[in-house]
């Protein structure tokens, strides 16, 4: 009873071609998928997937919503309003929205609570730009007047993933919203909802109908269907590296703007004078947050030699902490919800099983039930807080995203050795470094091969701050005014600003019996 006051029990593609449909969609045809609380089996909805057709009908009424520009060529100040005015109608919204991305995804009520709180602050950021960004007006030779702006793309593409259903996806379109695009989003299958909730939030609050479409479905289908379209002029992702690998190609041969967010394995780097407390705190956080399903977990823990032990043992106190409290994902006590699926629960437990290193704690999915309100574990699937030690570097516990609350613990003697160790990777999303030593956070920070380091501190994520990786963890940067840039193109308009008589004797480049000097550029 408390899914269907929450969310709709069906929903179908958010699209111009098919507003008529209604709230309750019909598949005609199309296949449907199921959305489950990962904590329980529960329907949470049934949602129509976007056909193929579905596709080829949204990338054109884009368009055609583009070209008569009703939201590509409206006012910065009029986009910049419907922007505000969404950013409220949000925060009105954030407490069902936050049960439903509990029921979607499993994680903890307290964080959802906690992250989708802050989201109206990207539309605002977003609406902020436009009411300040200018254009320039560039040096030239002679009498010559260029001004350069920056102009929307057109159609763009974002496909979402999801362990952040709607923070990810707000994180991508204001940006492109703001910048006059017309956005076409693909959300995962398995956490839709509240995507398409905050679609037609955004269309209510002014966003034009056909300037935000909404397109459920598969990956191998809808998402590759749409990704392939040439009309799409950039294609923004947040995915696994394989995925990001192949989509690319995609995009390069069409000639379109790309941005990916990708894999990562986060070191955390603890030296010897960090304070401990405040490390071992952190470091849960960056571990655990979101059952460790974040590109920016905290997977690779390095401890200097001298604060091993007592660190270790603080730790795995507050690991133990963590999973005493763990109980109903609604439940605002609970520490730590469950991981995406059952498919996923097998495959970390498969991983963290094999006999590589030394299991300190977790390991094994959960059953029995709560002591801290007697939620049955067995229905859902959870996964503990769990450590390894001595894992091998050339092991898949060290290299490779493992996407579970899963963290390898290994000891560094010198400094030069814990950045060795933290860059001893693929990946280079994020990072943390704890010290109390001001020039070595600022030495240490420097040599990190990692688009995001974070000093004393883990995961702290603002709309003006940039956000992407080095390396395997992808190209191209989410937040601030580099994201609302790259969904832009500058255009240079170079007036001619010399009077008649002038442009018709210096201009005239094939003038008879005329030698003076011309300009050529």
């Amino acid at each position: 009873m408390q899914t269907k006051r929450l969310c709709r029990p069906r929903y179908g593609p958010f699209a111009l071609h098919t507003a008529l449909d209604g709230p309750m969609p019909e598949a005609n045809g199309r296949e449907e998928i199921t959305v489950t609380n990962p904590a329980n089996g529960e329907h949470v909805s049934t949602i129509v997937s976007a056909s193929q057709d579905d596709v080829r009908s949204a990338v054109f009424s884009a368009h055609e919503v583009f070209k008569a520009g009703v939201w590509s060529r409206a006012p910065a100040a009029q986009r910049a309003m419907v922007l505000s005015n969404l950013a409220r109608d949000l925060e009105e919204r954030v407490p069902e929205l936050a049960k439903i991305e509990t029921m979607q995804t499993g994680r903890a009520i307290r964080e959802m609570k906690a992250q989708l709180g802050r989201l109206p602050e990207w539309l605002d950021y977003y609406a902020s730009v436009l009411r300040t960004h200018s254009g320039f007006v560039a040096p030239t030779q002679g009498p010559l007047l260029n001004y350069v702006q920056r102009i929307p793309l057109g159609v763009v593409a974002q496909i979402t993933p999801f362990n952040h259903p709607l923070l990810i996806a707000v994180k991508k379109i204001a940006p492109a919203l703001a910048a006059g695009n017309s956005v076409i989003v693909k959300p995962s299958e398995l956490a839709p909802v509240t995507v398409l909730e905050f679609a037609e939030m955004a269309i209510a609050a002014g966003v034009p109908a056909g300037a935000l479409q909404v397109l459920p479905g598969y990956g191998r289908t809808v998402g590759k269907a749409l990704v392939s379209d040439p009309a799409i002029k950039k294609v923004d992702i947040t995915a696994g590296t394989d995925t990001g690998r192949a989509i690319g190609q995609i995009v390069g041969a069409n000639l379109a703007h790309y941005t990916a967010e990708l894999g990562g394995k986060a070191p955390i780097v603890v030296f010897g004078d960090a304070d401990l407390q405040s490390a071992v705190n952190g470091a849960a956080f960056a571990c655990f947050v979101a059952s460790g399903q974040t590109c920016v977990s905290g997977t690779r823990l390095l401890l200097q030699d001298e604060i091993y032990d007592e660190f270790m043992d603080l730790f795995l106190k507050k690991v133990e902490s963590i999973r005493s409290r763990m109980g109903d994902p609604l439940n605002p006590k609970s520490t730590m919800g469950t991981v995406i699926s059952q498919r996923q629960l097998q495959r970390i437990e498969g991983i963290v099983q094999r006999g590589v290193g030394t299991i300190l704690a977790g390991g094994r999915r959960m059953t029995g039930t709560s002591p801290l309100d007697g939620y049955d574990f067995s229905q859902g699937a959870f996964f503990p807080p769990t450590v390894i030690a001595d894992v091998p570097t050339e092991d898949d516990l060290w290299r490779e995203e493992i996407f579970g609350p899963v963290v390898v613990v290994k000891r560094f003697s010198s400094e030069q050795e814990g950045i060795d160790l933290a860059n001893g990777c693929k990946y280079g999303l994020g990072a943390g470094v704890w010290t109390q030593d001001l020039s070595r956070a600022h030495r240490v920070s420097a040599l990190i091969q990692a688009g995001l380091v974070w000093v004393n501190t883990h995961h702290r994520n603002d709309p003006s701050s940039p956000w992407g990786g080095m390396k395997e963890s992808g190209i191209g940067r989410e937040n601030g005014l580099e994201a609302f840039e790259a969904y832009t193109q500058s255009k240079s308009t170079i007036i001619n600003i010399a009077s008649a008589e002038d442009t018709r004797s210096v201009q005239d480049w094939f003038a008879e019996e005329d030698d003076t000097e011309k300009r050529y550029g």
